[in-house]
């Protein structure tokens, strides 16, 4: 089974009603108005930028896979490479990862809202060598939030707020990892990358990265 590269879209948690015990989270010294039933509004830009550096990219640091070795075993064995490298948020979710590597740009795609970049990854050969990263705009899915393991559903008041964490941790890369990457200034260059994927599909990739930079 040869890994293709397609448009990651987001996987999902059932709804739940609010739990009890499990409160929104507030970083200190920042009002917040008061959200439904009298409760405290949930900031998922403060919450982002409050883990972004002392939690988000430690973790991808420290425990990204390589893709020379996840890839290829994805590709063997996808349910036991699934389990020993990825998350699942919740039953049924799709596992997520954090991968790294470094590679050849070899393509742009200007069509697609995410513009990924494609990138023959060293140390793979075959058709399993080439995966895409975004570049945006668009970064669609919850791959980051669940790769990283730390960030729990029952950490936040409702299914909204932890869906919200998500999007506002893919607004975070395009702002600090993205806005100054232009996709098809890459093509033929080597680059080093860090991020995360959700697969949701057989041999769906596509990385959202914290970590994208011209060099190797």
């Amino acid at each position: 089974m040869a890994l293709a590269t397609a448009l990651v879209v987001g996987g999902s948690v059932g709804a739940c009603s609010r739990v009890p015990g499990v409160y929104t989270y507030v970083p200190a010294g920042q009002e917040k108005s008061a959200g439904a039933g009298g409760s405290v509004a949930f900031d998922a830009k403060a919450y982002v930028n409050g883990i972004w550096t002392s939690k988000v990219l430690p973790t991808v640091e420290k425990d990204a896979v390589p893709a020379a070795e996840l890839i290829p075993a994805l590709d063997a064995d996808q349910g036991a490479a699934s389990k020993k490298y990825g998350n699942q948020a919740g039953a049924g979710s799709p596992y997520a990862f954090l991968v790294k590597g470094a590679g050849t740009v070899t393509a742009a795609d200007a069509d697609s809202p995410t513009h990924p970049v494609t990138v023959k990854v060293d140390g793979i050969s075959g058709k399993t060598a080439e995966i895409q990263v975004v570049t945006g705009p668009v970064i669609a899915g919850t791959g980051l939030r669940d790769a990283v393991k730390f960030i729990k559903f029952g950490d936040f008041t409702n299914q909204l707020d932890y869906a919200d964490a998500a999007t506002e941790l893919n607004n975070k890369v395009k702002a600090d990892v993205l806005a100054k990457v232009k996709a098809k200034d890459l093509v033929g260059k080597k680059v080093t990358f860090a991020g995360a994927f959700s697969l949701v599909a057989p041999g769906v990739v596509l990385v959202v990265p914290t970590q994208l930079a011209v060099g190797s």
